[in-house]
């Protein structure tokens, strides 16, 4: 019960809008200051996991595929690549929403970076869709779940976390989600074409006379996708890990910006001192919760969760029913980080108990994180493509427009639960 307690105090922190890292480990040194069967002495296994938290080379793949992405975000190749694929599709009803859907698709295995490439898009890609005629409650849906597609589509700096955590294969995990990123892809786009089929008003098509250079489009387009499959390609094809892949896309960001011609020391610093603040949050954000993790289990929580739903539930089904439930539902409040690191550990123990697939289990969490980006009134997607969109769109249509996105994922959560061989079929 103290430890159920001790939860339930970490949320309202969370909630009151102290930082996740102080909030956690906060909590932990509270309850075992209170606590005199515990004390502080609990803590003194503390740095030895730290220790192997900074010797984890899991991890490091995680500032190295950050900083991947921002290279690309600020070598321009993600403008040119979404102005290039709306000129190919201009002319189709709902193609314009269709180039946005698989240029965020190409971005999420390329960069991965969900801020940059919901701002990105919204800074162009918006006013275009306003411009020709549609909807501003599809177009922004349509941006906002795009651009968050990297959550799901490998590298997906979710699946890395989510390897360490469950103490799975990240390059496995990478193998898994393909399959299931492509059907939310294909979701995404079937939509689109069949609200721009119903209703014509909401998503035009655009005649244009304009001609479209084959080059200019093969310059777009072909570099960011040989960058994709040399990444993805070489953990697949078992050549390089996931942190030596990474360091290989580092590079290949680097060459792509020189031929661009815009490598120079400024683009550099940027890249380097956000991609050390990103990785300096999600780093504090883990030792925070690592600390939770100590005391929590010190005060029998994990026990307490294990023993509820092997003996007074007992049911498989019943388990990933309350546990896709219980992480939808808190992507309401808190970011996927937080989640990863504080709430999926206490689903492993029943997870193995229950002898789950843990690839499988890994990739249906992974789905249902992404909502975490996009669910009123706290999804980050949101607030980038409201802050980036200024007047243009109110918040009201954002949140009409993210609904039918919303529901998209469920059905590919859905898909992921009845048929597991869209995981297994690359493994």
């Amino acid at each position: 019960m103290i430890a159920f307690i001790m939860f339930l105090v970490a949320l309202v922190f969370l909630l009151l809008g102290i930082p996740v890292a102080f909030a956690f480990g906060g909590v932990a040194m509270m309850f075992a200051f209170v606590m005199p069967e515990l004390g502080f002495e609990v803590f003194n296994i503390l740095p030895f996991r730290i220790y192997g938290i900074m010797n984890n080379t899991t991890l490091m793949a995680v500032p190295l595929f950050i900083m991947m992405g921002l290279i690309l975000e600020k070598s321009g190749m993600a403008e040119r690549l979404l102005l290039s694929m709306s000129s190919l599709f201009k002319s189709v009803r709902g193609g314009l929403g269709v180039s946005v859907v698989l240029v965020g698709a190409i971005l999420a295995a390329s960069t991965g970076i969900v801020s940059a490439s919901v701002v990105m898009m919204s800074v162009i890609a918006l006013p275009l869709m306003i411009n020709a005629g549609y909807n501003k409650s599809l177009a922004s849906g349509t941006i906002a779940s795009s651009g968050t597609l990297g959550q799901i589509i490998p590298p997906s700096i979710i699946l890395i976390i989510l390897g360490d955590v469950m103490s799975v294969s990240v390059g496995d995990l990478f193998k898994g989600a393909v399959l299931p990123g492509l059907a939310l892809v294909g979701l995404y786009v079937a939509y689109i074409l069949i609200r721009a089929f119903v209703n014509k008003d909401d998503a035009p098509a655009i005649v244009t006379h304009e001609k479209i250079s084959f080059y200019e489009v093969f310059k777009s387009i072909v570099p960011p996708l040989l960058l994709m499959v040399s990444v993805l390609g070489s953990i697949f094809a078992g050549i390089a890990s996931p942190t030596e892949s990474a360091a290989f896309g580092v590079l290949g960001g680097v060459i792509l910006s020189a031929i661009n011609k815009t490598l120079n020391a400024q683009m550099l610093k940027y890249a380097l001192s956000e991609t050390m603040k990103l990785s300096g949050m999600i780093f504090m954000i883990l030792i925070g919760a690592t600390t939770f993790s100590l005391v929590f289990n010190e005060l029998g929580g994990s026990d307490l969760i294990l023993e509820f739903f092997s003996e007074d539930v007992g049911d498989v089904w019943v388990f990933i029913t309350v546990a896709m439930i219980s992480i939808f539902i808190l992507g309401f409040f808190i970011d996927f980080i937080e989640i990863s690191f504080i709430i999926v550990p206490i689903l492993v123990p029943v997870m193995a108990a229950f002898g789950i697939d843990p690839i499988w289990f890994a990739v249906l969490i992974a789905m249902n994180l992404q909502a975490s980006f996009l669910t009123p009134p706290f999804g980050l997607s949101l607030f980038f493509l409201k802050g980036a969109a200024g007047d243009s769109v109110s918040t009201l249509e954002i949140y009409k427009g993210i609904i039918p996105f919303i529901l998209l994922q469920l059905m590919g959560l859905g898909l992921v639960l009845l048929f597991p061989n869209l995981v297994f079929a690359f493994l």
